[in-house]
């Protein structure tokens, strides 16, 4: 099978999925792994994909969708206190997990210029930092969610279990003092829990709109991600209440 031949196939499995590893490709087509990452790093020089740490993914999935980007802009103004509080937590020479959420996405734009490694799952994320010079990219592949543009399921959860993050940032779908945390879905929840149970430290980025409403499914006690960074409107009695279950509380203003 001539280049050409395996470019086309390529491109095509891309289109419909979003995003391969190098062995899905090796598999499919089939060809070795070395003739693999050839040839997924000429595609990446020609602009046709996205390389990414293991395989390659759809360059135009990586632009986030109207509707992530709409999500991204409600209560800007506190996402980017919050998102601006938390990059000062970061230091050169960092790893970083960073999950999809539309408010930790809007932590990119104070970090591009610091020396770490941040390991996502966020197609968005990815497209923001991947001309950043100073920042080692690592992407978590999986299945992609194309309404959250994120890599869920058993695959992406075994990615961050591989590594260990000095940080890790994430959001989330509900919290309250009597329910703890909670999220939409179980992959969802299961790459929250990754995140946090391979990291030294973790902050939840949680705007004051979302403190004390519940999501679908609980999963685990507010005392699971310590740290917690809200905005300047959030109700005093509320985080009076997190604080007195032993959350720290950072409010950014």
């Amino acid at each position: 099978m001539n280049f050409q031949i395996r470019k086309q196939k390529i491109l095509e499995l891309l289109d419909q999925v979003g995003y391969l590893d190098v062995k899905d490709i090796a598999t499919t087509l089939p060809i070795s792994e070395i003739t693999v990452r050839r040839d997924l790093a000429i595609l990446a020089n020609q602009g046709l994909l996205v390389r990414t740490h293991g395989g390659a993914m759809n360059a135009n999935v990586s632009n986030p969708p109207i509707s992530f980007l709409q999500k991204s802009l409600v209560n800007f103004q506190q996402k980017e206190a919050i998102c601006q509080r938390a990059a000062n937590l970061i230091e050169d020479g960092d790893v970083v997990f960073l999950d999809c959420g539309s408010t930790v996405f809007r932590i990119c734009n104070y970090i591009r210029h610091k020396q770490i490694k941040v390991v996502t799952n966020s197609l968005p994320i990815v497209n923001e930092l991947i001309q950043a010079p100073s920042i080692s990219l690592n992407f978590a592949g999986g299945e992609i969610d194309m309404e959250r543009q994120a890599a869920h399921g058993k695959i992406a959860v075994a990615h961050f279990k591989n590594y260990r993050a000095d940080k890790t940032f994430v959001g989330i779908d509900g919290i309250s003092a009597k329910y703890g945390l909670s999220a939409r879905s179980e992959k969802e929840a299961e790459i929250t829990i990754a995140l946090v149970e391979n990291a030294k430290a973790a902050y939840l980025l949680c705007d004051s709109s979302k403190l004390e409403k519940d999501a679908y499914l609980p999963f685990a006690p507010l005392q699971f991600i310590p740290n917690l960074i809200t905005d300047s409107l959030a109700n005093r009695d509320i985080l009076a209440a997190y604080e007195a279950e032993g959350i720290k509380v950072i409010i950014a203003s």
